[in-house]
This record gives C-alpha cells, structure tokens and sequence, in this order.
C-alpha cells in the first residue's frame, strides 16, 4: 500500500516522474547523445526504486542531477524572475478574490449609525496627544488629528480635492497620488492664501466641517479646524450569497447608484451605497414614528427592532426609530436635503415595484435613502455587508 511505502522510494519515484517530465520538454533542444544520457540515466534510477534500497536509489538520483545540471543552467535573474511570479500570483488571487466573493468597502456617513459609523469629525479644544497615543489610537480606531491655527485674521475661504501617492501622508510636493486628499484654504486681511491639507475626501469635510465654518473670520491664534477624524468602519462585502438566493428583510446591504438619477452626479461615475434591506419586491411600507411597518405589521427582523427601541427624545444605545423628515441640524449626508418623495408622512405608504428594493438607514433622521431618491434597481445590488474588519472598535466582527 502506498501509505506503507517507504520514503526513499516515493522520493524516488517522483525524481524520476521529473526528470521525464523535463527530458519531454528538452527534447527539440537537447542532442540526440544528451538525450539517449538522460533516458539511460533516468532508467537507472527506476532500476534502483524497484530494487527497494535506500543507497543505490540516492547514488542513482545524485547522477542523475549532476548530469541534467549540467543542460539546464539557471539564469541570472531566477530570484527576481521568481519573486515577482509570486507577486503577480497573490494580485491576480487578490483581484479574484474582490471580483468574486468579497469586496472590501468603507463607511463613508452617519447613515447607518450607530450600527455602522461612517467618518466623524470630533472638534476638540485640548492639544494633541503625543505620539505613542496617536499610534494606539489610530490602530484601533482609525483616528488622525487635525490642527489649523490662525496665524492673522484669516477668513475660511475654500476646499478643493488633491491627491498624494501614499496612504499615510498628506501630500509629498505636487506629486498626485490615487488617495484623496481635501486642501482647506484661508486669506488673511493682507492677502496672504494659507493652505492645509486633510486626509480626508472633499464631501467628508464639506459635510462634517466646511458648511458650518464657510466663510468664517478668525482670529489671530484661533483654531480654524482643530480635532480629530475617526475612520469609517471597514467592511468586507458577501458578493456570494445573492446568487444563491433573494436578498432578506432586515439585511445591510451595498448597492451602486449607477441609473438611479437622484443619486449621479454630473460627470462623476457612480458610488457604492450601504444601507437596511427595508423592502423587498410586492411588500408595502409605512412609517408611524419610531416604528417601520411592513404589510401591515410591525417590522419583526432584529435589525429594524433595535432601530426601533428609541425616538429622538430618549434614544436607546443611540437609535431613534424610524422618521418621516430629516433632521437638517444633525445632516452630515454629501447629498443635498430634499423633500422626502416617499414616506414623508405617518399616512404615506408605498408598494415596492417588482426587481426593486426600499433601502433605509438605520439613522433614519440623518439618512438620505429611498425616502428621498427612489428604489434600488435588482441589477445595481452589489452584495450584504459580513464582516467590520477595521478599525477594531467599536464594531469588530460580523455585520448586525
């Protein structure tokens, strides 16, 4: 049995296997007298493996590769020809990987806090910590500070995207990068322009400090953007599932904004969205603050209960239910506030179409979803969210 074969002949045995393997592909470019060497010493070997013993085998085996040494010369450059197959392998399993069972993805809003924190500005009044609580903080939280001062009286004029060519850096010169930067410009009384960049994307900074602050004078020593960013949570797409079965009330879910109008911005290609599975095909929705009622009954699944169990009056672990209006106080949304076209009411209902799905944020009173731009086309589903795998806290692990 081969499970009781001893080693030095299945050693054997496969050198052998090799050595014909090889001899099969040189044999256009070898000499009929290297060839005829290679076969006599390759049928030696085979000799020494059905012998059974440990010596001739290993004596038989040494000959053969000092001889096929001698004819197959390594190049110059194996180590670096090697290194980068290795490269080009573990892209193109990493590429197959995202294409096809999971996808990375980042939070980008408020929209489906606190059951997924999007990027949060925090201004603070304190002055940075040092650098050993900055490193631990932006491990495990994803965090990086921000720190503007006014060095005369300067007015906040405006922000623009730039990019940098590495992940952990501001900006190196003029140099573009594929990660986004946003640079924040001021002008003091003199005319002197002021610039400071943040590693955040243009919308993030609009939304969560740019409009309060827009056109703000401040004075000499003020702060004019001082705090820190905390990173959106990082999750890992299921692109599976859905090609086995329907997507499931109650699930998270990312989808693309392709085709649908209220969400394309002119000249700019589409995004991913995350949001609840609020409706599938045929259900009819409505709205009675705080509670989100399908087919007539009150929603059941574990994640519409929980965004269920507050109001904005007593939240619970921060939810505040379900609403018919935003909170234009609290909007942090890159998408302007418009009338809500569905649900905006306790009496509104509405019928999802056939191969569409109703979307809603779990911060309903923060969050720009089918209320305000439509349903999701089938085709445009992309996946459900699995799993947060950064930052580390608050919500490490599987997807609620």
């Amino acid at each position: 049995m081969f499970f009781l074969t001893p080693r030095h002949v299945k050693q054997g045995k496969q050198f052998a296997k090799d050595a014909r393997k090889l001899l099969a592909y040189k044999r256009d470019v070898w000499t009929a007298a290297t060839v005829n060497e290679v076969e006599t010493h390759i049928q030696g070997l085979e000799a020494a493996v059905r012998g059974g013993e440990a010596k001739p085998i290993e004596e038989a085996a040494h000959q053969l590769d000092q001889l096929v040494g001698k004819h197959v010369t390594m190049p110059a450059d194996a180590a670096v020809r090697e290194n980068v197959e290795v490269f080009l392998v573990a892209i193109v399993v990493a590429l197959g990987v995202r294409t096809y069972f999971l996808q990375p993805f980042t939070i980008p809003t408020g929209s489906m806090q606190p059951t997924l924190n999007g990027i949060v500005f925090h201004e603070t009044k304190e002055a940075e910590p040092n650098f050993v609580v900055k490193f631990f903080q932006g491990a495990v939280f994803g965090r990086h500070y921000v720190n503007f001062v006014a060095e005369e009286r300067e007015r906040l004029m405006g922000v623009k995207e730039i990019s940098s060519p590495l992940p952990f850096v501001s900006k190196v010169g003029n140099i573009g990068g594929i990660f986004t930067r946003t640079e924040i410009t001021t002008q003091s009384e003199s005319g002197k322009v002021r610039s400071y960049v943040i590693k955040e994307a243009p919308d993030t900074v609009e939304s969560q400090f740019y409009r309060l602050a827009q056109g703000k004078v401040f004075e000499p020593g003020q702060p004019i953007i001082r705090g820190y960013f905390d990173a959106g949570d990082h999750v890992f797409v299921d692109k599976i599932s859905y090609n086995f079965r329907k997507p499931k009330k109650g699930e998270t879910f990312v989808f693309t904004t392709q085709g649908i109008p209220k969400l394309m911005n002119p000249g700019k290609p589409s995004t991913f969205f995350i949001k609840r599975l609020g409706g599938t095909p045929g259900d009819e929705l409505r709205i009675q603050a705080p509670n989100l009622y399908i087919n007539g009954e009150k929603a059941k699944e574990a994640g519409f209960a929980r965004v269920m169990t507050g109001t904005p009056a007593n939240p619970s672990d921060g939810y505040k239910g379900y609403g018919n209006h935003f909170d234009q106080r609290h909007w942090d949304q890159p998408a302007a506030i418009s009338q809500l076209i569905h649900l905006g009411s306790p009496d509104d209902s509405f019928k999802v179409p056939p191969k569409e799905y109703f979307a809603l944020g779990d911060n309903s009173y923060n969050s720009y979803d089918s209320r305000g731009w439509g349903t999701v086309p089938e085709k445009n589903i992309m996946g459900r969210a699995l799993i947060v795998y950064w930052p580390f806290l608050p919500h490490f692990g599987l997807s609620r």
